[in-house]
C-alpha cells in the first residue's frame, strides 16, 4: 500500500482547476429553441445578477446557485434557464426542447415569467432567438423570407457540413436578432456546441463594438489637443518675456492632463474590446464556415464589418498615447528653455549683487576709517579737558603738546580696537 503524503496545496488549486470547467457547452436536442440574452451590468454588477437567479429559483422551487457561482442552470420542467456571470456582463439563455409551431413567433424565452424578465438587471446588449431544425425540416423559401430578411441574408455550411447556417444580423421588431440552424449529422454535444459558439459569436461581436462610439467621440477631443499643441509649439521661441513662456507652460499641462484623462477614459474598453475581437475570430474559426453558393457566410460578412471597427479603436488608442508622448516632449522643451532663463536671471542677479557687496566693502573700509579720525578726534579732545584741568594744580605740561604727542598712539589703539571688533563679529556670523 502506497504511503499517503501530506502536500501543501496552493489555496487556489482547486478553484483554477475548476475554472476549466465552469462553463460547460450545452447538451442539445434537436429539434429545439433558443433565446439568448445579454445584461451589461459592469463589473460590479455579478451580486445583483446571482440575485435575481435566486428570484428565478425561488420562484420554481430549486436549490440556488452557491455565493460565488459564476454559472448555473435551472430546470424549469418545460424549458431550462443558463445564467452565466463574465466579467462586465451575465448572460440568460433559454432553451426549450421543441420546436413547436413556429419558433420566432413562439420563442423559447416566452416560457418564462414576464415579471421576472422585465426585472433583469442592467441594459440589453444582445437579444437572439435561435431556431435548431432537424435535416428534414426545411422551410420553403417564402418562409425563411418571413423569418429572415432576404436581402443580405448570409448562410454558410460549418462543421465539414454538419450544420447549415443562416441569419441576417438584423434586429427585428420584437428587439431580437434571429439565427436558423440546421442539424445535418450533428449529435446532442456537438450540436450544443454549435449553438453556444453561434450564441458567443454575437455577445462578442456586440461586446467588441461598444468601443466604437467612445472611439468616435474621443476623436473629437484628440484633434482639439492636437491643434492646441500645434498652435502652443509655433508660438514657442517667439516669446519674449519669461511670463509669456511661463503662461504657455501652464496650457501644455492642462493639455497633458487632457490627453490623460482621453486615455483614462478608454483604456479599458479597447483592451476589452481587443479581447472580445479575438474571441469572435476564435469562435468563428472554431465553425470552419464554407459559404453556400450564392450567398455570403457569417464569417466574411463579420470580419469586413468588425475588423475596421476595430482597426478604428486600436488608432484612436495609439493617436492618444502620440499626442500624450508629444505633449509631453513640449512641455519639456519649454520647460528647460524657462530653467535656462531662470539660470540666466541668477547669473546676472548674483554678478549683480557680488558688484554691490564689493562696492559695500569699500564703502565699509571708508567708514571705518572715518569712524577712527572721528573717534580719535573726540579721545583727544577728552584727554584735552583733562589737561586743562589739571593746569591750576601747576603740573609743568603743556595741553597742545601732549594731545600733540597722544594722537598716534590714540588712532593706532582706536583702529586697532575697531579691527579685533569686526573680527569678532564676523566669527560669531560663521
Amino acid at each position: 500500500m502506497t504511503e499517503a503524503i501530506t502536500w501543501h496545496d496552493h489555496p487556489d488549486r482547486i478553484r483554477l482547476n475548476n475554472e476549466l470547467h465552469a462553463r460547460p457547452f450545452y447538451t442539445l436536442p434537436t429539434p429545439a429553441r433558443i433565446s439568448h440574452v445579454a445584461m451589461l451590468t459592469g463589473e460590479g454588477g455579478g451580486a445583483a445578477d446571482r440575485e435575481h437567479v435566486i428570484r428565478m429559483c425561488e420562484r420554481i422551487g430549486v436549490d440556488p446557485p452557491a455565493p460565488d457561482a459564476r454559472h448555473f442552470v435551472i430546470d424549469g420542467g418545460s424549458f431550462r434557464l443558463r445564467w452565466e456571470r463574465h466579467a462586465e456582463f451575465s448572460t440568460y439563455t433559454v432553451i426549450v426542447p421543441r420546436l413547436g409551431e413556429d419558433p420566432f413567433r413562439y420563442p423559447a424565452i416566452g416560457k418564462v415569467p414576464g415579471e421576472w424578465l422585465r426585472g433583469l438587471p442592467g441594459q440589453r446588449l444582445v437579444a437572439v432567438h435561435l431556431a435548431l431544425l432537424v435535416a428534414g425540416d426545411r422551410p420553403e423559401q417564402d418562409k425563411l423570407a418571413e423569418w429572415l430578411v432576404s436581402e443580405g441574408m448570409l448562410a454558410s455550411r460549418a462543421l465539414d457540413d454538419a450544420a447549415e447556417i443562416r441569419t441576417d444580423l438584423r434586429i427585428h421588431e420584437d428587439g431580437f436578432s434571429r439565427i436558423v440552424v440546421h442539424n445535418l449529422s450533428m449529435n446532442a454535444k456537438r450540436s450544443g456546441r454549435l449553438v453556444q459558439r453561434l450564441l458567443e459569436i454575437e455577445t462578442y461581436r456586440m461586446m467588441a463594438l461598444l468601443a466604437l462610439p467612445l472611439a468616435h467621440e474621443q476623436s473629437g477631443e484628440i484633434a482639439r489637443i492636437e491643434d492646441a499643441l500645434s498652435r502652443i509649439v509655433n508660438t514657442m521661441g517667439q516669446q519674449a518675456k519669461l511670463e509669456d513662456e511661463r503662461s504657455l507652460l501652464r496650457e501644455l499641462t492642462a493639455l497633458a492632463a487632457a490627453a490623460e484623462r482621453s486615455i483614462a477614459a478608454t483604456a479599458y474598453r479597447f483592451s476589452a474590446a481587443a479581447a472580445y475581437h479575438a474571441l469572435v475570430r476564435s469562435r468563428i474559426e472554431a465553425l470552419r464556415e464554407q459559404a453556400i453558393e450564392g450567398n455570403q457566410s457569417a464569417r466574411s460578412f463579420i470580419e469586413r464589418r468588425l475588423s475596421p471597427a476595430m482597426r478604428t479603436c486600436q488608432t484612436v488608442r495609439e493617436r492618444q498615447e502620440k499626442t500624450a508622448r508629444r505633449v509631453a516632449r513640449a512641455a519639456d522643451l519649454l520647460r528647460t528653455r524657462i530653467d535656462v532663463a531662470i539660470e540666466e536671471q541668477n547669473r546676472d542677479l548674483l554678478a549683480s549683487m557680488n558688484r554691490r557687496a564689493r562696492l559695500q566693502l569699500r564703502m565699509q573700509e571708508m567708514v571705518e576709517g572715518l569712524s577712527v579720525v572721528a573717534i580719535s578726534y573726540y579721545a583727544l579732545g577728552l584727554i584735552g579737558y583733562v589737561l586743562k584741568a589739571l593746569k591750576p594744580l601747576g603740573l609743568p605740561v603743556a595741553p597742545a603738546i601732549v594731545q600733540g604727542a597722544a594722537l598716534p598712539v590714540v588712532m593706532a589703539t582706536i583702529w586697532l580696537g575697531v579691527r579685533h571688533l569686526r573680527r569678532h563679529i564676523g566669527h560669531k556670523d560663521k
